[in-house]
């Protein structure tokens, strides 16, 4: 009885009936699929810019699939620790005590960020309230309940202001954006330093009428949603806030000045702490002297774990934050400039990339 023939054999035969042959480098009877997956998951703030790195990057290396996901950056930094992800993406740099536990884990800067205090007060988002770390603690801690309360007032000379209570807007997930939004208040007001602290997830003091929200969008949305509210957004969501028609506030800062968020005010706030950036590229850039520096910004962060299962997936990844933190790369102002981040100055990429070549 005749075997059966092979699948090759078959077409063989089929194109020899043709009058053609079957070379040994011909294309494969199936499509390759990409030959490595990473999974990026984390910050909400960074999740606009790895959507708009992620379609240009892998359109250029076909062998790579990255999957995002916006999930805050407590998750990010809790998979990228037990390897679901490959990539977290934070607004926070880890811990010492993590750092510890955990210490294979890199906290590499992709590009420098900031937040801005925004707000729903009818008759008011058109302008720019005058807000700092006292008043804003008070505001989350309960004691400043009222628009017109004398502290606002006193910010804002000659503003009418309602007499209405402030909702305050909070994140519920483990959050690099409370994070920041936090240490501004700790470091800026000792009281609220002493009494609550700063962390990606924080025991937010009980006030009467305050919201939680899940991620950027959340707060966006909550605050569309609820007159008087204030809330604190990563300023990748800028479009979205303007589309809400929310009030963004000038924050004071260390030398007393009140600023609004541009690529001079962040710029001038990250150049002070250039130079004290460690080799681990754990530090705060929040509260940083200069009288033209915007008091709430930081560095953005893949947190990644330099132990990888393959040397396939390790060089996928090293390739890719490579690209991300290059002037010519993901650092190019075409990307940059769509979420409002500047670029990581060239010490700063070079220490990138000094960790990134730790990944193996």
């Amino acid at each position: 009885m005749p075997t059966p023939m092979s699948r090759r054999s078959q077409l063989k035969f089929l194109l020899a009936s043709a009058g053609l042959t079957l070379a040994a480098s011909a294309l494969p009877l199936t499509a390759q699929a990409a030959s490595v997956s990473l999974l990026e998951t984390g910050s909400t703030l960074l999740y606009p810019l790895f959507n708009i790195w992620v379609p240009d990057y892998t359109k250029m290396h076909g062998d790579i699939k990255i999957t995002t996901q916006g999930t805050g950056s407590g998750t990010g930094i809790a998979e990228a620790i037990s390897g679901v992800a490959q990539i977290g993406a934070s607004d926070a740099y880890m811990a010492d005590g993590q750092i510890k536990q955990n210490p294979s884990i890199l906290n590499i800067p992709l590009a420098i960020s900031a937040q801005t205090i925004n707000y729903n007060v009818p008759g008011l988002n058109k302008t720019h309230l005058k807000l700092d770390g006292p008043v804003l603690a008070g505001i989350y801690s309960g004691t400043i309940k009222n628009w017109d309360d004398a502290a606002i007032k006193a910010l804002n000379p000659g503003v009418k202001l309602p007499d209405h209570a402030i909702v305050p807007i909070h994140r519920t997930d483990g959050s690099g954006d409370t994070f920041i939004f936090s240490q501004y208040l700790s470091f800026s007001t000792p009281k609220w330093n002493d009494s609550v602290g700063y962390g990606t997830s924080i025991s937010w003091p009980a006030v009467q009428g305050g919201v939680g929200a899940n991620g950027n969008p959340g707060m966006v949305q909550a605050s569309q949603q609820t007159p008087y509210s204030v809330a604190y957004i990563g300023v990748s969501f800028h479009a979205e806030v303007a589309k809400a028609g929310l009030g963004t506030a000038m924050i004071k800062n260390r030398a007393g000045r009140f600023l609004l968020p541009t690529a001079k005010t962040v710029s001038a706030a990250a150049d002070g702490l250039i130079a004290k950036t460690p080799a681990d590229e754990r530090i705060s850039l929040v509260f940083s002297a200069g009288a033209d520096s915007y008091p709430i910004i930081n560095y953005e962060y893949a947190i990644v774990n330099a132990k990888q299962a393959n040397p396939e997936t390790a060089k996928a990844i090293k390739d890719f934050l490579n690209w991300a933190v290059e002037s010519k790369g993901g650092n190019a102002a075409k990307y940059l400039d769509v979420v409002r981040f500047i670029a990581l100055p060239a010490h700063i990429q070079q220490l990138s990339k000094a960790q990134i070549a730790k990944i193996q």
